[in-house]
Formats: structure tokens, C-alpha cells, sequence
């Protein structure tokens, strides 16, 4: 056994029960709606995986509490794809296969329990491909149900419904800029230079495959530029999560081996709007602008 491995042992395997106990401790309860994003290395060996992750939350917010995971799109063509080679364009728009909230796989930047969390029976997804979010649970369909395919993390999204059904927002593990939540808040705060993205992909409608054109802020680069107001080498969310904290918002807690922490979703958009109108001089926006989206970088909060 590498060091590694032996490292995430010290502690002993992490079960189905220790991570229950470890979760009501925070105060994850019955009948929560919780939208989580999970970090399994840090949470130590965790005997049986994924599942066992999945098995334990839905123990604690029981039959009457829902889950909720950010999953996106893996296999979505490349934003940079206008920019191929004429004949390379051709074939892609020609032959990849539709988005399908069924079988497309969630990125693998999120890590496992997304992928994991939306192939478990009874869960459903939402229908845009590139903001695609997955549920589990008796508020799976309110949360997911005609997911608007432009701004789909503003208005009406499955974030604004988090936030309206008084969801919560859990971190098992994971970093603070992984706060997807916060990209809700973007949409809303009205601060100068906010920076949005159009792009096309392939979805069905009325059973046939077609390209349709998305808008949305750019969540992938910033919806902002945040560099005169944050710390270099610290990320956007980031720094708003420790603000966060600082002022009380949230719970600190250990759930395996792992710092954990568990937020209002309201109070994680109420914040959030509040310091991007504060940091950015909020005001009224009067044009904003349109960029097409970026390469894929892998990082950000997702």
C-alpha cells in the first residue's frame, strides 16, 4: 500500500454511518434540499465510494430531503470549435450526437459523485447541456423541470429555485470556489462590465437534433473581471466564501477526513449579490457586452 493510501487510512475507512453522523453534526437534517459538491480524496478511504456518499446524505435528509449536483456536459463540442478548419467543422456539426440529459455523461471536472448521483434511479436532470444540474428526491422535478435555456443560472434556474425552496449548499471536501451557487448571484448583482457568452450546441426538439444558440454570463472566465478586488492567487468564490465565513454565514465542520461546510443557500446569494455590487461599484448596466464563450479550462467554480 502506497503512502498515500496508508495517509487516508490514519483515520481508519470512512462508512456509510461515519459520514451520517459526521453530516448531522454539521447540521444536514430530514427533509433538507441540498445542493453538495464533493471532494472524495479529501474525505479520506471511503469505503464503497460514491455510492456510499449518496447513501449516507440520503440517511440524514431521509426520503423526504432532495439532493442536487452541478453536472454539465463532458463530451460538448469544443466553444473554440468556430475557429477549426472549415471541413472539421463540418463533420462536427454534422454527426455529434445530441446532447441527452439520459445518457450524456457529466463532466469530469466535477468530479465522480455528479456522474454518479444522475445514473442512480429516480434521479432527473435538467435539459440545457452546457448548465445541466441533477436531482434526487420528491423536489427533483420542480428543481429541474424546463431548466430556461438562455440565463440558465439566472431567473428560474434550478439555482433560483434552490434558493426559493430554502435549499442549502454543502461542501464535502471541497474548495470554497467551488460555490456554483455563486454564479446565480452573478446573474443577478448589477455591477458594471458584466461579460456574457453565446455559443451553439446540439439538443433535440420535437425529435430531431439540432444546434441551438445559448446566452449566458461567463461563468467559465468570470462573469466579472475580479482582479482589482481580489487577492492574487486567491479565486473570485473563494474570497467571497471566506467573507462569508468571517461575517458568520455558515457552518465549519469535519465530515470524514474533511474541512466541510454548509451554507443558506439564500444567505450564500444574498451575500454574494452584495459584495460583486459593492467590490465592482454596482450600478444599473446599460449595454452590456457579448464575447463567444472560451475554451474549457477545467477550473472555476463548479
Amino acid at each position: 500500500m502506497d503512502e498515500m493510501a496508508l495517509l487516508r487510512l490514519a483515520d481508519g475507512p470512512v462508512t456509510r454511518r461515519r459520514l451520517a453522523d459526521d453530516l448531522s453534526a454539521l447540521g444536514l437534517a430530514a427533509g433538507d434540499i441540498v445542493m453538495f459538491h464533493t471532494r472524495m480524496s479529501a474525505l479520506g478511504y471511503v469505503a464503497g465510494g460514491p455510492a456510499t456518499v449518496i447513501d449516507a446524505l440520503r440517511d440524514v435528509v431521509t426520503e423526504r430531503g432532495t439532493l442536487m449536483v452541478t453536472c454539465g456536459w463532458n463530451d460538448a463540442p469544443p466553444y473554440d470549435h468556430t475557429d477549426w478548419p472549415r471541413p472539421w467543422r463540418e463533420a462536427l456539426r454534422e454527426q455529434l450526437p445530441a446532447y441527452d440529459p439520459v445518457l450524456s455523461e457529466a463532466d469530469h471536472n466535477n468530479g465522480r459523485l455528479p456522474e454518479a448521483l444522475r445514473r442512480w434511479p429516480g434521479a432527473v436532470r435538467s435539459r440545457h447541456p452546457d448548465v445541466s444540474f441533477a436531482a434526487l428526491g420528491p423536489a427533483a422535478h420542480p428543481l429541474m423541470d424546463e431548466h430556461p435555456w438562455d440565463d440558465p443560472h439566472g431567473p428560474d434556474s434550478p439555482l433560483a429555485r434552490l434558493v426559493a425552496m430554502g435549499g442549502r449548499v454543502l461542501l464535502l471536501g471541497a474548495p470554497l470556489d467551488a460555490l456554483t451557487l455563486l454564479h446565480h448571484a452573478e446573474a443577478l448583482a448589477e455591477a458594471p462590465g458584466k461579460r456574457y457568452v453565446e455559443y451553439e450546441q446540439p439538443i433535440t426538439v420535437d425529435g430531431e437534433r439540432v444546434w441551438r444558440r445559448f446566452r449566458d454570463i461567463d461563468s467559465e472566465d468570470g462573469a466579472f473581471d475580479y482582479s482589482g478586488v481580489v487577492p492574487e492567487g486567491q479565486w473570485p468564490f473563494e474570497a467571497i466564501a471566506l467573507d462569508m465565513l468571517a461575517a458568520g454565514i455558515g457552518r465549519v465542520g469535519t465530515v470524514g477526513a474533511a474541512e466541510s461546510h454548509l451554507f443558506e443557500a439564500a444567505d450564500v446569494v444574498e451575500h454574494g449579490v452584495a459584495w460583486m455590487e459593492e467590490k465592482l461599484g454596482g450600478r444599473p448596466l446599460d449595454r452590456p457586452g457579448v464575447s463567444r464563450r472560451r475554451p474549457s479550462s477545467g477550473t472555476g467554480g463548479a
